[in-house]
């Protein structure tokens, strides 16, 4: 009687209740990702600068989760006032931060994370990574990765992959290509980590402790920075061992990626990368390695060196 009426008045609100905790359970994961932020290291890009391709990517409220740190590194020519413009035409989700001395890509990168971590008080549901200015990344890639971070919550890092599979749109040279295939191998030696391609000038992370931490100091290679902060989360997690971020980091292979004009890799460029592998390996691998004890990356100042 009584008691088989209770039951069925339970069976009937379980029944009631069950597609709205289906929604929920679908869209909780979606909306537990908090800010993302996207710092854009700029040397004398007054000329370069796409920036119509920012205004249209966060015009109309579009995007509105996603905010830019425009870094002017220093530049000799007009490039702090375009960023200045495009501050002003989109106030809250595009900001600028002008560096007087020229210190070099790595350190602007560096400067302009750390910058925004202190700033906007960002924390691990929060995501923060840095763009190349040529965006030969499309910024519609940028919720990609945030949609990454958002369903894998063991996921802390997000690099860009260009790897020319069928249906996709991949224009790299075809000499930056071999170079970089030659490079990538021996720069997951180096790390003892199977990664495709790391120096994609797109990479979002969890703005954790973590990386908080491996931002800490100046990088000693400024072209191959990249390589350097994974060097350094590999000691933070597990010691000299790559296999330590194997789950944590996640190449996403891009649909989109030009190479743009006007960039050019020199010689001296190739040989100083070479070097700035064995130094890593030196510094955070060998039995001999100094630590952290890192010479200030703006001692090389000058250009953006372009993705390899």
């Amino acid at each position: 009687g009584r008691r088989e009426g209770e039951g069925a008045m339970v069976r009937w609100q379980m029944v009631h209740w069950l597609p709205w905790l289906a929604v929920a359970w679908c869209v909780l994961p979606m909306s537990a990702h908090g800010e993302t932020h996207i710092v854009v290291p700029c040397y004398n890009e007054e000329a370069r600068l796409p920036r119509q391709r920012f205004l249209d990517f966060t015009g109309d409220g579009a995007h509105a989760d996603v905010h830019f740190t425009l870094v002017n590194d220093g530049s000799s020519d007009g490039t702090i006032e375009v960023l200045e413009e495009l501050a002003k035409l989109r106030p809250g989700q595009i900001s600028v931060l002008d560096l007087e001395a020229n210190g070099g890509k790595a350190e602007a990168v560096r400067r302009g994370m750390l910058h925004v971590i202190k700033e906007a008080r960002l924390g691990r549901e929060d995501s923060v990574g840095f763009w190349d200015a040529d965006l030969a990344t499309p910024l519609e890639t940028i919720p990609s990765f945030v949609k990454v971070m958002e369903t894998k919550p063991e996921i802390e890092m997000v690099f860009g992959a260009r790897v020319a599979l069928l249906g996709r749109d991949i224009r790299r040279k075809a000499d930056r290509h071999y170079l970089g295939r030659i490079f990538a191998t021996l720069a997951s030696i180096v790390l003892d980590l199977s990664i495709y391609d790391t120096q994609c000038g797109a990479k979002l992370f969890r703005a954790t402790g973590d990386l908080t931490s491996a931002l800490s100091k100046p990088f000693s290679s400024s072209w191959i920075f990249d390589i350097e902060l994974i060097a350094r989360f590999i000691k933070q997690k597990g010691g000299g061992r790559g296999a330590a971020c194997k789950d944590v980091i996640y190449e996403y292979p891009l649909e989109t990626w030009h190479d743009v004009a006007g960039s050019k890799l020199g010689f001296l460029e190739k040989v100083k990368a070479l070097y700035g592998l064995a130094s890593i390996w030196t510094t955070y691998f060998s039995s001999f390695g100094t630590g952290w004890a890192l010479a200030p990356a703006g001692t090389s100042g000058h250009g953006h060196q372009p993705e390899l």
